[in-house]
């Protein structure tokens, strides 16, 4: 299992949606233009192909609070912030904490997405590494942290995440 976390407005389901695309044509073609969308209330499970099937539980931003119930079976972690939001990023930045340190997290391998990054208003990478201070975040994480720049929109980035996916998914098995 795979969690998709964070927090509201940020992209999560159209991310998953993009995933699901480009999985079920082996990341071939364009992405096309982005499916409709509502916001996520509750959860949403979706299946990918990537050598193996793989269900991403997408959480709705505002379960916030009852996020750690469904820490158990996760083996990989996705987590969604808004490059182009800098007034939600560091609330983020204590979501991003919280899991990093929850024990029943321990084992999974973390992917960080800063998506939206087809907007100009969005900030560097570096930018928001440095502001979250992240390398520190990392230094001091129990889990395998990576990164990735992408946006759900445009499909930028989303191979990459198709890849660790399949990666993390291989190694954990």
């Amino acid at each position: 299992m795979c969690l998709l976390l964070g927090a509201p407005g940020v992209g999560k389901t159209l991310l998953v949606k993009r995933l699901q695309q480009l999985s079920s044509r082996d990341g071939t073609g364009d992405v096309g233009e982005p499916p409709p969308t509502q916001p996520t209330v509750g959860t949403d499970l979706t299946d990918i192909m990537v050598q193996r099937r793989i269900t991403i539980r997408e959480l709705g931003g505002c379960m916030g609070p009852i996020w750690p119930s469904y820490y158990g079976d996760c083996r990989a972690l996705l987590f969604v912030m808004d490059a182009s939001n800098p007034s939600q990023v560091s609330a983020s930045c204590v979501q991003l904490l919280g899991l990093l340190s929850a024990h029943q997290l321990a084992g999974a391998s973390v992917l960080i997405l800063f998506n939206k990054i087809d907007l100009p208003c969005h900030m560097g990478l570096e930018e928001i590494k440095s502001l979250i201070r992240l390398p520190d975040i990392v230094a001091c994480a129990k889990q395998d942290v990576a990164t990735a720049a992408v946006s759900a929109r445009e499909g930028t980035g989303l191979m990459q995440v198709l890849r660790w996916l399949q990666d993390t998914h291989r190694a954990g098995s």
